[in-house]
């Protein structure tokens, strides 16, 4: 460069193209530690990348950073793939990221023990939450793909198992982008307008990235929430989807979900036909027992000879009444005895028994005189006898020494 003074933006542009037109800058592929890592209100990711000796900053934008399969966090290991350019504003170089993996576990593994650590934080996974199945469903819901063979086992299992279920399919996409939201929205519909009485959610099986719809967090809440029980039945045994552990019930595949949720109606009969068989003897016992009884009832006296069997209980009931007079007379003698015994008491302890024997009682102003402090000289007092009174003036009162 000439030593002309050029400005700062000129400077910082010329640095740029230099960036931006070296190949091996514009495709970079760079491995290190997240540090500082942000996502920003408008959905731009902003953070830097370091290792032992050095440090870089980086960008990705909202539309590479949606396409993530996990969530980046600092202190993760990745790999970078993208492009090293200046930004003139703050005159600083930083790598454009285009896309971002693990280094050493794969995103899809990441992105799904993130979500279940997520949603198991937040209760989904608990026990408490577990709708029990309907034990005779009359309507079935199938939500999943109305042409896969699995649809096909599920609906032939179900109708060779229990042909009193109606069986509902419920179409959605079950790979794909649009998936998630497909199957997440059709179980909210057909809880919004009671279509049955429990779901089967699932698909046959696949490579994970196949069946990662099921791994999706809207497609969880929604089975979460649903009102109506959830079973999921996604891919083989093997296969462990996020929906597997919100579920109400786990199925290991479509086809063993058409068993769990319907009984075997030949099963059913046996059942039928055992409790028929018990009922019968239950009954035969019962009508053996009654037959016993009337015959008893037959033989007894009273059917034998009423008029005799009247005769004896007259005779009985004739000594019931002696019994009863008896007892009723011997209570009121005693009673009688005990009045007695009382009022010669009450008529020892009375005043008037006291006078007949040739004593007085005496009384001023209405009150009894038991000692000559309750008189004085002068007062009227009443002497009461046997057959009579009389009223007199106290004239004199001495105290006895």
């Amino acid at each position: 460069m000439s030593s002309t003074p050029i400005t700062v933006s000129a400077l910082s542009e010329y640095i740029k193209d230099i960036f931006d037109n070296d190949a091996q800058l514009q495709k970079v592929c760079v491995v290190g530690e997240l540090s500082n890592f942000k996502v920003h209100s408008s959905g731009h990711c902003y953070f830097s990348l370091k290792d032992e000796a050095a440090v870089i900053s980086a960008v990705m934008f909202r539309g590479d950073a949606a396409k993530l399969r996990f969530r980046p966090e600092s202190g993760m290991k990745v790999i970078l793939y993208g492009r090293v350019s200046l930004f003139p504003k703050n005159g600083q170089y930083q790598i454009y990221v285009s896309n971002m993996q693990p280094d050493g576990v794969g995103s899809l593994y990441i992105a799904f023990e993130q979500l279940k650590e997520k949603l198991y934080k937040e209760g989904l996974f608990d026990k408490k939450y577990k709708k029990p199945l309907p034990k005779y469903p009359t309507k079935i819901g199938l939500v999943t793909s109305p042409t896969g063979a699995a649809v096909r086992d599920m609906i032939r299992i179900i109708s060779s198992r229990y042909k009193a279920a109606e069986i509902i399919v419920c179409p959605v996409l079950v790979q794909g982008e649009t998936a998630p939201d497909s199957i997440a929205n059709m179980i909210k519909y057909v809880n919004e307008h009671d279509i049955c009485d429990v779901i089967i959610c699932g698909r046959g099986g696949g490579s994970i990235e196949d069946l990662w719809c099921f791994n999706d967090e809207k497609v969880a809440r929604a089975v979460f929430e649903s009102r109506i029980p959830v079973i999921s039945a996604v891919g083989h045994e093997p296969d462990i989807t996020i929906i597997d552990y919100v579920a109400d019930v786990r199925a290991s595949t479509p086809s063993n979900g058409a068993e769990i949720v319907v009984p075997d109606s030949n099963e059913l009969l046996i059942r039928l036909n055992d409790a028929k068989q018990k009922m019968y003897m239950t009954e035969l016992k019962r009508i053996s027992f009654l037959k016993e009884k009337l015959a008893m009832l037959e033989n007894h006296k009273l059917m034998r000879s009423p008029m005799s069997y009247y005769a004896d209980k007259n005779m009985m009931l004739d000594m019931q009444e002696q019994k009863l007079m008896a007892a009723v007379e011997k209570l009121l003698e005693r009673k009688k005895n005990e009045y007695i015994r009382l009022v010669s008491t009450i008529d020892a302890l009375s005043p008037l028994k006291v006078i007949s024997r040739g004593y007085g009682m005496v009384e001023t102003e209405g009150k009894i005189v038991k000692s000559i402090g309750d008189i004085k000289q002068g007062s009227s007092i009443k002497t009461s006898l046997s057959d009579g009174y009389f009223e007199s003036v106290v004239t004199k009162i001495e105290e006895k020494k």
